[in-house]
């Protein structure tokens, strides 16, 4: 880059924003070869259309986001021509460049936590909390050569800015001034409507939005069209839902209500203790129970204690997640709230609503509740949330108070914070209503140095902490069996979202939500194995039907118990809704339908039969709809609660 780039001025300014295409299109050359396992049936000749694609969306963050610089660029004004002026171009145009590759190359690693782009979800510090300072430089060490990539990109910004050099012409400046000035109004304003064209994508009549990648491609790869700073800009200021009215109010009854009721069950309530485990990171895909099949029948997973444990419970072989967050899975195990919008429910707008809980309910029938996270108090809202559910105590790393046992990190290694919940258990009045959420299998996965070589390092970085954490739930039963409130104690096992997977079939869309779901009680009948579709929301109705409570309640799932109900899955992300329902997962933009998939029969999600299956997709879509229009209903009139 040694030789300069010569021309007039507009010249010069339409090569630099050509090499802001080239740095969009580079990083998303880097975003897929850093997410290869995730498009695994693409090859570089299948993404090539792709990038042509994203240049859409890329003319639309690019006018977003160098704004700045093209209106400094374009102002009608002679001066921005003059050489300190073009310095303090340079300078904009270096810092939204900086802005850009920055949300871009986030996604590089990022993208393997919750599969798909980052979202302005990202800047809800609320969602970790303090933690976010403390991880943040973890992150930063971790992923350092996204940090050399970003360093070497800028220099080559700033050295191709400076080699791009405006040559005025000899009669530049003996033009008329009120020549000059109304040539450069009119681009001034010519600039200013084919701005507002490229930002919306088109002359089309809605603006392109997230869901208008997948017009490009499926569902499973709409990734690859966008870039992340578009899903930031376009996710801006959306925490709040709209009524939707997709029926009147009696037909969408006749589809679906959240109302449940178990009062025409007239057996005795069972007040067992109730003790639901949520896992951090849990993958389906990390046991080896669940996918026997895999490595020629030879797979063991990660998990020795629970695959033995699933053995002496009921198990659910087809159990979603219905977010990626940990922050959307608390709100949607213990308060049957699916994460359907783009904020987290613990982070909008409505986190202060009324709202029935699993603690709320059984406190109506004598039970103490608590809720145990071995974080830093206020990590991501769980505290508020827990008290906001009627929960009477909540247990983190404050209360445990020995620092002794901080990972250094993100809190209290999980075997010493289990054996604190059940030295707590101990005190409680019984029955009591408990939530476990344990933490060691998160990012940056690290385990007591005692373990170091006890755990092989698997497949994964993930993967040891996975085997450690499984090893302290083995420590955990094993000391619990031994009280006498024991057998009288429900556990529902359970992850509040997936991790980095390996296999194809846990990298699509539906795969992707894929979690272990484990109800056991010692000596009960609660046995075998069932194939229903199963999700989070389903674990407050089926603990409440199996204790025979029999008071109404809203929950947006149902209980797996009950044999009436067609059961379900629904989540969202990118602004499509996902419901998996009879065995076929149903992509919904919120209009129409995008996407069908047979997942008994395509696991890898190829096979779109969105024009085919018409009368499944007829259900589908008006499941989907009546549960949007309920849920949109209910939470923006804050009538979570019955009267």
């Amino acid at each position: 880059m040694k030789k300069l780039l010569t021309g007039g001025y507009y010249k010069i300014f339409f090569l630099r924003i050509v090499f802001a295409f080239f740095l969009f299109s580079l990083t998303r050359i880097l975003f897929f070869i850093f997410n290869r396992q995730y498009f695994q049936e693409l090859s570089f000749g299948d993404f090539l259309p792709l990038l042509f694609y994203g240049l859409r969306f890329d003319l639309s963050a690019i006018i977003a986001c160098y704004s700045p610089f093209i209106l400094l660029s374009f102002i009608p004004f002679h001066l921005k021509r003059n050489s300190i002026y073009q310095k303090i171009l340079l300078v904009v145009y270096v810092f939204s460049t900086i802005v850009v590759l920055i949300f871009n190359l986030l996604d590089c690693e990022f993208f393997k936590f919750e599969v798909a782009r980052t979202t302005s979800d990202f800047f809800n510090v609320q969602g970790l909390g303090s933690d976010f300072y403390t991880l943040l430089p973890q992150y930063i060490k971790d992923f350092w050569y996204l940090s050399v990539i970003l360093i070497v990109l800028v220099f080559l910004t700033i050295k191709f800015f400076i080699n791009t050099k405006i040559v005025l012409k000899n009669n530049q400046y003996v033009e008329k001034l009120i020549h000059l000035y109304v040539k450069e109004i009119f681009i001034f304003i010519t600039c200013v409507i084919l701005g507002v064209v490229g930002f919306r994508g088109g002359l089309q009549l809605r603006p392109i939005s997230i869901m208008t990648a997948s017009e490009y491609t499926s569902v499973n790869n709409v990734a690859l069209v966008l870039n992340t700073p578009f899903t930031i800009i376009k996710t801006l200021g959306k925490s709040g839902i709209k009524n939707i009215e997709y029926f009147d109010n009696k037909t969408l009854k006749s589809i679906y209500s959240p109302v449940r009721s178990y009062s025409s069950n007239k057996k005795t309530f069972k007040k067992l203790n109730v003790v639901v485990v949520i896992l951090e990171s849990f993958s389906k895909e990390y046991f080896g129970y669940f996918n026997k099949n895999f490595d020629n029948g030879n797979y063991k997973g990660y998990t020795p204690f629970l695959d033995s444990l699933i053995r002496e419970s009921l198990v659910f072989t087809n159990a979603y997640a219905n977010g990626k967050r940990s922050i959307e899975a608390i709100p949607a195990i213990l308060a049957s709230i699916p994460s359907l919008m783009n904020d987290a429910y613990i982070t909008s707008m409505y986190a202060g609503n009324n709202i029935n809980s699993i603690s709320s309910l059984l406190k109506q029938n004598g039970y103490y509740s608590a809720f145990f996270h071995g974080g830093a108090n206020g990590t991501m809202g769980f505290d508020n949330f827990a008290k906001t559910a009627g929960f009477d105590n909540y247990y983190g790393r404050n209360e445990y108070n020995n620092e002794k046992d901080f990972d250094g990190k993100w809190g209290i290694y999980d075997e010493e914070f289990l054996q604190y919940t059940i030295k707590k258990f101990e005190e409680f009045p019984k029955p009591f209503i408990a939530g476990i959420f344990t933490l060691s299998s998160h990012h940056p996965y690290k385990i007591p140095e005692k373990y170091a070589l006890k755990f092989s390092t698997g497949k994964l970085p993930i993967h040891k902490s996975i085997m450690y954490t499984d090893f302290a739930l083995k420590r955990f039963f094993q000391n619990i069996s031994q009280k006498p409130w024991f057998d009288s104690t429900l556990f529902v096992i359970t992850a509040d979202h997936t991790s980095e997977s390996v296999h194809s079939q846990y990298q699509t869309r539906a795969g992707m939500y894929a979690i272990p779901l484990i109800f056991y009680q010692h000596n009960s009948s609660l046995k075998g194995e069932s194939a229903i579709i199963t999700q989070q929301i389903d674990i407050m109705p089926s603990v409440l039907d199996y204790l025979h409570y029999n008071k109404n309640f809203i929950s947006f799932g149902e209980s797996v118990f009950d044999t009436s109900a067609i059961h379900f899955a629904v989540n969202y992300t990118n602004e499509t809704y996902q419901i998996v329902y009879k065995n076929f997962a149903f992509i919904f933009d919120g209009k129409s339908g995008i996407s069908l998939y047979d997942i008994s029969k395509d696991n890898l999600m190829k096979n779109n039969l969105i024009n085919n299956s018409l009368i499944i997709k007829k259900e589908a879509e008006q499941k989907i709809k009546a549960i949007i229009q309920s849920y949109n209903q209910r939470i923006s009139k804050n009538k979570m609660v019955l009267n």
